[in-house]
């Protein structure tokens, strides 16, 4: 990497950062000189992907975080900047997804359970962020994980959807509300990536029969895929550069 992506003192924080997308951003951000903590619910992907971090040198931190959890992401981030001082780059990363029922049979229990974490915690995740850069000054990189369901319906996950759609939104909002501030927005619009939230449909036969022809790279997205562009968003390299949606998909949506 040349000076040009050097995060050397930078500190990012990534929810769900201990597996899949978000495991494939803190790599890249760590790689790149970056101090990174990650947020999970599970305390062995916590522990085995700090342990893997680590590796680039760089300072780690995992926390256990129900993001959804107005208190425990308020007690998370200040365990964060008592651990690393600050935050400049935050990636809403954490998500979660309905069971596959018609939608018919959705329950709106099982509609809030996922917009809870995909939405409500982005939500205090962003807005935690947002606050604390504000008070400190300097500027600061806000980025949340969405879908290219929120471009193709996407049958029996129509909360999933509904939740990514919002987040987008709310970015958009973020972006023009905070750009005063120093503080640039982005939403991640990733397409089928092989991670543990997709695993039931691209581990079948006939689900990859019926998508990969569609797909112009011929294969699945993995969570490298999003170390670059992580690198880029939170180095604040592009700066004029906000509001946007940033599809990684492998031209997918386009095809």
């Amino acid at each position: 990497m040349t000076s040009l992506f050097d995060l050397t003192g930078h500190v990012a924080l990534i929810t769900g950062g201990n597996s899949g997308i978000g495991l494939g951003m803190a790599h890249g951000l760590a790689q790149c000189g970056a101090d990174v903590c990650i947020w999970g619910t599970n305390d062995e992907r916590n522990e085995s992907a700090a342990e893997q971090l680590a590796k680039h040198g760089t300072r780690v931190r995992a926390i256990r975080c129900d993001v959804g959890d107005e208190e425990a992401v308020t007690a998370s981030f200040a365990e964060t900047l008592e651990h690393f001082g600050r935050v400049d780059s935050c990636f809403a990363n954490a998500g979660s997804r309905a069971p596959d029922i018609p939608f018919v049979e959705t329950t709106l229990a099982d509609f809030r359970a996922v917009t809870q974490v995909n939405l409500d915690g982005a939500f205090l995740t962003l807005r935690a962020a947002a606050k604390h850069m504000v008070e400190r000054g300097g500027g600061g990189v806000l980025v949340g994980t969405s879908s290219v369901s929120t471009i193709h319906g996407a049958p029996r996950g129509q909360a999933y959807a509904a939740s990514k759609a919002g987040l987008t939104a709310m970015i958009k909002g973020c972006a023009v509300e905070l750009a005063r501030y120093g503080i640039n927005a982005h939403s991640l619009v990733a397409g089928w990536t092989q991670t543990p939230l997709a695993s039931r449909e691209l581990g079948d036969p006939a689900f990859e029969k019926s998508v990969m022809k569609r797909m112009p790279h011929r294969r699945w997205g993995e969570p490298g895929d999003f170390s670059r562009i992580a690198v880029y968003l939170a180095g604040g390299i592009g700066g004029f550069h906000t509001g946007d949606e940033i599809v990684v998909d492998g031209g997918y949506s386009i095809f």
